[in-house]
């Protein structure tokens, strides 16, 4: 996706003008949609990994540790590091960016996950036990319903990490607001276009966590009563 940037010179060059936002409206709204697309499908197709690894290391103790122990290996590789690292051999598109934002995504997700199903009370597994309910019946009636408090969690966490680590997949050309922030370092350091790009990453994210407190708390109308 490529971005075609007006400029105004200002002398004053200040850390904000509405001026520059109505001059490139039109691009900060695609780099927008590209954050905010890129955020959701690596949460997403995160999630669809991580969720099956989860269940794997509940059911089997001895891989929780290599289970988490990988996702932790990749989530503390530097992300210019690891962008440099894949882009020679898938390009420089948004697969590039998708497969660094998932990897980092599955740390947060699968611990997460792993944690709320953990808290399941013992004698609620018992009792489903004793009511007939096998592994499968067990995990989608029981388990997971009640992992969902951790589950969320994860999933938030990921969210607004993913939004911030988007903006550096401007190395391959796919940075969403990243896309305004280094071009405003470009532009001699044009500081409205930076601040707009950051002030716009920062609100996308906050967005997207509160979107998803409401689905937490629509999900566990219990926990908003025990607060109360």
């Amino acid at each position: 996706m490529s971005f075609r940037l007006s400029y105004r010179a200002d002398p004053g060059n200040p850390w904000f003008s509405w001026q520059y936002v109505r001059d490139n409206s039109d691009t900060i709204l695609a780099a927008v949609r590209e954050h905010a697309s890129l955020t959701g499908r690596a949460v997403l197709i995160a999630a669809l990994i991580a969720l099956p690894l989860s269940v794997a290391a509940y059911w089997f103790r001895p891989l929780a540790g290599p289970i988490l122990g990988l996702t932790g290996v990749f989530y503390t590789i530097p992300s210019l590091a690891l962008f440099a690292f894949i882009a020679p051999y898938l390009g420089t598109g948004t697969t590039t960016v998708l497969v660094g934002l998932v990897l980092y995504a599955l740390l947060l997700i699968t611990r997460n996950v792993v944690a709320g199903l953990n808290q399941v009370p013992p004698e609620v597994r018992d009792a489903a036990e004793g009511m007939g309910y096998g592994r499968w019946g067990r995990l989608f009636r029981i388990d997971l319903p009640l992992a969902v408090p951790g589950i969320l969690t994860g999933l938030r966490l990921a969210t607004v990490s993913t939004v911030a680590l988007v903006t550096v997949g401007v190395l391959v050309g796919h940075g969403g607001l990243g896309q305004l922030i280094f071009a405003g370092f470009q532009n001699n350091l044009y500081k409205a276009e930076i601040m707009t790009g950051t002030l716009l990453s920062v609100a996308l994210a906050v967005l997207l966590d509160l979107l998803l407190v409401l689905v937490a708390r629509l999900l566990t109308p219990w926990s908003a009563r025990a607060v109360r």
